[in-house]
């Protein structure tokens, strides 16, 4: 899809305006355990934002991993970075052991979609595909 995403790197597409997004993807610590990991705003005009969504991924629903050679979106992508994480810090220790589990990830992921969307509506940030003029 584009020359970073290959079979050892990890490449997670995420709303760079959600402050639970980016906290998230930074506590893990992903760079210990994937070695190469890219972070790409969803709300950018990257090439593979855009060949994301060609396929019919909605980044106002959910964030896009790539890793091993597959695309992991939503709880999937949550999933695949929870057991990733290697965080030092408790917080991080904890969200990696909540979201690792498919089980409890696929009953959090709405929870924490619905958590997002009232806080970038307080915070006054339209969604992704509305500041990108995607309709």
């Amino acid at each position: 899809m584009t020359g970073s995403v290959d079979e050892h790197n990890l490449v997670i597409v995420y709303d760079g305006k959600c402050p639970f997004c980016n906290n998230y993807v930074r506590l893990m610590a992903l760079k210990e355990v994937a070695g190469s990991v890219e972070l790409i705003d969803a709300r950018s005009a990257h090439p593979l934002v855009l060949r994301l969504e060609s396929l019919g991924y909605v980044f106002d629903d959910g964030m896009a991993a790539l890793y091993g050679g597959k695309i992991y979106y939503g709880p999937d992508a949550v999933i695949l970075i929870s057991t990733m994480a290697r965080g030092a810090r408790w917080t991080a220790k904890v969200l990696a052991w909540l979201l690792a589990s498919p089980t409890r990830a696929k009953f959090l992921y709405p929870i924490m979609k619905f958590g997002r969307r009232i806080t970038l509506w307080l915070l006054g940030i339209g969604n992704i595909r509305q500041e990108r003029g995607v309709v």
